[in-house]
């Protein structure tokens, strides 16, 4: 069994900055790509940043500059580096790993629990 396991959300106000993690955990043979995505309230989830085995990343314009997700490829962790946080930036954040469990099986995406980011104005 995956898991995947968020910490690193709270409250900050405008312009303040915050790490998120999170953790795959389990019988794991590969990882292709792990990633970010946010829901706020009434709104569709979106992804936020996601980065692949070899290191490419990739960005929503909305976020492009502020945050920066890395990966431990060791350690099976995504982060999420937040800097200049703003009020529309509030939602719960959701860690996405793309993985096999096994050499010859397909690439299956597993979701963590969602942890919440509120940034107050």
């Amino acid at each position: 069994q995956v898991q995947l396991v968020e910490s690193g959300g709270g409250l900050v106000q405008a312009g303040g900055s915050l790490r998120l993690s999170c953790a795959a955990s389990g019988s794991i043979f590969s990882i292709t790509a792990m990633g970010w995505y946010r829901q706020a309230p009434g709104k569709q989830r979106e992804l936020v940043a996601r980065i692949f085995s070899g290191g490419s990343t990739t960005y929503v314009d909305s976020v492009k500059g502020r945050f920066t997700i890395s990966r431990d490829n060791a350690k099976n962790t995504v982060y999420l580096q937040m800097n200049n946080l703003k009020p529309e930036d509030t939602a719960v954040y959701y860690c996405n790993a793309d993985l096999k469990l096994r050499m010859f099986t397909p690439v299956t995406g597993y979701w963590g629990q969602g942890t919440q980011v509120t940034v107050s104005s």
